[in-house]
């Protein structure tokens, strides 16, 4: 997405006249940013309203990888980012982002505009090995579920082909809740 289109509170306008042109209807919120009312919201302007918080050498990942990809209307309160090369890197603070500092795998990522987002599937799994720490994620994982029905087939058989792993029981609790559902 062309940087002209995504209007960050600050610097280009004040968010006073950001907020006059979202009520005259020429601008429209999405995330941190705004963007004309006309432009149609996908991933590359979602990766871009949140591309601030994201840092080299990191990937957006958990809800907001979710969001990105097209799960809710809402992006989540507080952003996730995983570390998504092999060394360490030093996590910049901000009051609404989380850092995991597990690496995920270059197979597990894809570039989004200018950001690096987890995959669909690696997404899934991050959110269903997440419920047992957070029970809010189930809202993620069943918008993204939703729109990608597959996945989350291929996210249950990457989660039952490991040992040991953490939240793999509340993963599965919440695949069979989910085949309890679609059968009734």
């Amino acid at each position: 997405m062309h940087p002209a289109f995504l209007y960050l509170p600050g610097t280009r306008l004040s968010i006073a006249e950001l907020a006059a042109a979202r009520i005259d209807g020429h601008l429209v919120e999405l995330g941190d940013a705004y963007i004309p009312a006309d432009l149609v919201e996908g991933a590359h302007t979602r990766a871009a309203s949140i591309a601030h918080l994201v840092q080299p050498g990191a990937a957006a990942s958990g809800p907001s990888a979710a969001w990105i990809h097209g799960a809710g209307d809402v992006p989540p309160t507080r952003h996730h980012v995983s570390r998504a090369v092999a060394r360490r890197i030093r996590p910049v603070q901000h009051p609404r982002v989380v850092f995991h500092d597990s690496p995920v795998a270059r197979t597990d990522v894809q570039p989004i505009d200018t950001i690096e987002v987890t995959t669909v599937e690696r997404t899934l799994i991050d959110l269903a090995l997440g419920l047992q720490r957070d029970p809010l994620l189930a809202r993620w994982l069943e918008a993204l579920a939703h729109l990608v029905p597959d996945g989350i087939g291929r996210a249950s058989a990457y989660i039952a082909s490991r040992n040991r792993l953490p939240g793999s029981r509340s993963a599965a609790a919440a695949r069979d809740a989910r085949r309890d559902l679609r059968t009734t």
